[in-house]
């Protein structure tokens, strides 16, 4: 579903993406957050946005994950992903935005940020593309370039990968990989 651009915008603003930044609750999981009687914090993953970040990787797109909660569960994804880029317990999103932005020399017009939340908002208003997931609140969705037809954690990452790779003309060349031809 695109919101606030058409289609030739979107397809512009996602070819120049060289950064994807990823809240995690409610962007990477459903935003439940679950705790077993001994405290321990569990989520949940969705196996097809893994996939859709290792293709990204294999392009040369940087991935980084901004969070305001800490969280040993994200440590561990991010690891298995290879996410080199992991900030938990941020209060302040934007500075380490624009940290992780000057250290890879990647402009804001070459980063995509997906939200699904108000605290998101800084960060997408700062990017080339911005985009919601599909039960984020109106006003995050009203601040989005595109927001996707899947909800976080349910594959509204591959979603957002899926139209990187395909404006950018690699989408065929990584399917490739799996169908032999």
């Amino acid at each position: 579903m695109e919101k606030n651009s058409d289609t030739a915008d979107l397809s512009l603003r996602a070819a120049r993406i060289r950064l994807l930044v990823l809240d995690v609750d409610g962007v990477l999981t459903d935003g439940s957050i679950i705790y077993t009687d001994g405290g321990e914090e569990i989520k949940r993953f969705h196996v097809r946005d893994g996939l859709g970040i290792r293709l990204l990787q294999q392009a040369g797109i940087e991935v980084a994950l901004i969070t305001g909660r800490q969280s040993q569960a994200v440590a561990h994804r991010a690891q298995n992903l290879k996410i080199a880029h992991v900030f938990q317990g941020v209060r302040d999103k934007l500075a380490v935005l624009r940290s992780v932005q000057a250290s890879l020399g990647i402009s804001a017009l070459e980063t995509a940020v997906m939200g699904d939340d108000l605290v998101d908002l800084i960060l997408m208003r700062q990017a080339g593309l911005a985009v919601a997931v599909a039960d984020a609140p109106r006003e995050v969705k009203d601040s989005a370039h595109w927001v996707t037809s899947l909800g976080g954690g349910r594959g509204a990452v591959r979603e957002l990968c899926e139209l990187v790779l395909q404006a950018k003309g690699l989408w065929e060349v990584l399917l490739r990989t799996y169908t032999g031809s």
